[in-house]
Formats: C-alpha cells, structure tokens, sequence
C-alpha cells in the first residue's frame, strides 16, 4: 500500500500560482508528459545517451495486487504493474517514462494520425549535423529530409521527423530567424530558442 500512496502522489503534485484564464483554478504550466516505452533501461538510455537529457530519478514498481487503484487512478488493468523514471531535457521539459506490466497491453505505438498519437519535438541549432547525428544511431528511423516550412503561421522553421528504436515519433526543429506568426501579434510560444 506504500508504493501505491506513493505512485497516488507523484500523479496528483500540483503546483501553487496564478491559473490559466478560464481554465483550471490553481493551474501555472505543464510540469511534465509522460510516456510509456517498452523497456525503461532502453528508455533511459535512449533520453540520456542519445538525446542527452539527465537521468533525474526511477521509481516503483507501482501497483495494487487486490484492490483497483491502477482502473480507478489510471484506467488501466487492474492487475498492472509500472516503473517510472523522471529525465530532464532541456532547461524546461520533464519527461515521465513509464514501463508498463499489464495483462490488456497494445505493444504498437501509435501512429501520429491515430487518436492518442503524440511526439516530442527537440530544438536544435545545426539540424544538418542533427540528422547526421541520429543516422548513425542504431535503431533509430529519420523519416525523409528536412522541410522548410512557408505561408503558415509556422513558416521560418525547418523540421524532420524520427522514430525511436521502439516507434516513438520524435521531430527536430529549427527556426534560427524566428516563426512568421511572430509579425502578426504579440502572443508567443515558449521556446528555448532565443532569437
């Protein structure tokens, strides 16, 4: 029962400050996304080795051998078992992965047209040398070459997409001039890119 009160904590953190206009009192910013990958030393290895995020902590395993909390909580089999581990990339973003132990398991990632079909995109400054970089990466797929982007409120950057070894879609990003959007308002996307 210790590990799930545990597990019912690090779900339920929240943070104290100003809310979003109209949305959830309380509410500042994302603190983290969480993903579920298929082995956790690989996911580990992969966010900290290849794309070079800190390793911050690993907790669990997480689960509730007789009663529900994992369907209550989670909506997941009742019976599951997970392991998380918390990685850092970045100044801003913390990532949640997770490795799953359930009887009702879908091993195939989504798709990026399916319904709960997700990416990270990482900003990066040589994107040539970041292409090169992740073709030698065993393992991993670069999905075509990079695009510019024009006449969208995203002209200014470039982008490629690449999957993990385990078929998480990922993108790189650059747009060293800044987004067109940026000439039509004041509004501004958070980015790590200081232009």
């Amino acid at each position: 029962m210790k590990k799930l009160v545990s597990a019912a904590a690090i779900v339920l953190m929240t943070s104290v400050g100003t809310s979003f206009a109209g949305g959830i009192p309380g509410a500042v910013g994302v603190d983290h996304i969480g993903l579920t990958v298929p082995d956790l030393k690989q996911g580990i290895d992969f966010f900290t080795n290849v794309l070079g995020c800190e390793h911050v902590y690993t907790a669990g395993p997480f689960s509730d051998p007789k009663g529900d909390w994992m369907k209550v909580s989670l909506d997941v089999d009742a019976r599951a078992e997970t392991t998380l581990a918390m990685v850092r990339c970045g100044p801003s973003q913390n990532i949640e992965l997770f490795q799953y132990t359930a009887k009702d398991q879908v091993k195939t990632p989504p798709k990026n047209s399916d319904i709960g079909g997700s990416h990270i995109a990482f900003y990066v400054e040589d994107l040539p040398k970041a292409v090169e970089y992740l073709k030698s990466v065993p393992g991993v797929k670069v999905l075509g070459t990079p695009t510019p982007v024009s006449g969208q409120p995203n002209g200014g950057e470039t982008i490629i997409y690449f999957q993990t070894p385990w078929g998480q879609a990922m993108e790189l990003l650059t747009y060293p001039k800044g987004l067109d959007y940026e000439k039509t308002t004041k509004a501004r996307l958070y980015s790590v890119h200081k232009h």
